[in-house]
């Protein structure tokens, strides 16, 4: 069984939903439960996932170790081209929207004075409104009824950007969410394994 390190409201969450996806047995933990969090995961982020064989930290390494090691729908093909267009995508959200919803909570953090800090916020959301944007315009190139970036079915990506999607409601900004992505969205928090396990614990 895994043990899964995590935090509410956290991306910890997209772990979470893809394990369940894979219908594995899985431990969640609170990270603040654990004494010396550091010993497990030196950066102390979450999520960090204890294996059978060791503790992998970095959500989108976890992601694709499960994805890899478990039978799913979730990933074509590791041979296909459509695997690495899928692997693109999910890295997409990790690395480059992930990072930018942080901004928002590092600029939050700042001892700065309101008005400065609204602008610097204001400027990070416009940031993460033009990556929805390329969100908006990779979606409108599916095929048919399609309405996830993984196709007809959804992908790891569509489930890491939803999660990171509702982090826009804690700051006084604007996000602009277009109208393909946000069916997307609503598509994935709709599915029964988006249940957030640790979240109705606390």
């Amino acid at each position: 069984m895994y043990q899964l390190y995590s935090l509410p409201g956290t991306c910890a969450k997209a772990t979470q939903v893809v394990l369940r996806e894979l219908q594995q047995e899985f431990e969640v933990i609170p990270r603040d439960s654990v004494a010396d969090f550091q010993a497990i995961n030196p950066v102390g982020a979450v999520p960090a996932l204890e294996t059978p064989d060791s503790v992998l930290t970095e959500g989108a390494a976890i992601l694709l170790h499960l994805l890899k090691r478990h039978p799913n729908q979730l990933m074509p093909a590791e041979n296909s081209p459509a695997f690495s267009r899928a692997v693109e995508n999910m890295m997409f959200a990790n690395a480059t929207m992930h990072p930018a919803y942080g901004r928002l909570f590092f600029l939050n953090a700042q001892d700065l004075t309101p008005e400065i800090k609204q602008q610097l916020l204001e400027s990070a959301a416009r940031e993460i409104s033009r990556l929805w944007h390329v969100v908006e315009q990779k979606l409108e190139r599916q095929s048919g009824n399609a309405i996830f970036l993984g196709g007809e079915r959804y992908s790891p990506a569509d489930i890491l950007l939803t999660v990171y999607s509702a982090w826009g409601a804690f700051f006084p900004v604007d996000i602009q969410i277009g109208p393909k992505a946000q069916r997307m969205i609503a598509a994935i928090t709709e599915l029964p394994t988006f249940f957030d396990q640790l979240e109705t614990q606390e």
